[in-house]
């Protein structure tokens, strides 16, 4: 898959995120398995679309943390269960929309 083809296919997982959590609160985030499970899912899939990326494409993007992508991949994969909601909450709410931002730059 080429790098277009995998910025646009990050920005479609980081939509469906938006779009599973809009008008929720961490609270219900939490409680919700479901949503939980499915936010889960669509970032260790960014992840693991980072890791198909060409190495020279994100050494052109560097603001982008193409590093701490991959390894929330590698977290949510190899130590599910140690995952924690809070900080999933945090990087959906904080990080992603800035993510999104830059990807809509590239």
């Amino acid at each position: 898959m080429r790098n277009d083809a995998i910025v646009h296919k990050i920005v479609e997982y980081i939509d469906k995120v938006s779009s599973y959590t809009a008008g929720v609160d961490m609270r219900t985030f939490s409680d919700n398995a479901m949503m939980l499970e499915a936010c889960v899912f669509c970032l260790s899939q960014i992840g693991e679309l980072v890791n198909t990326m060409d190495d020279d494409f994100k050494e052109q993007h560097p603001n982008i943390p193409w590093f701490s992508i991959a390894g929330l991949r590698n977290r949510i994969v190899h130590d599910y269960e140690g995952v924690k909601v809070l900080l999933i909450w945090d990087i959906i709410k904080n990080d992603l929309p800035g993510l999104r931002s830059e990807l809509e730059q590239v």
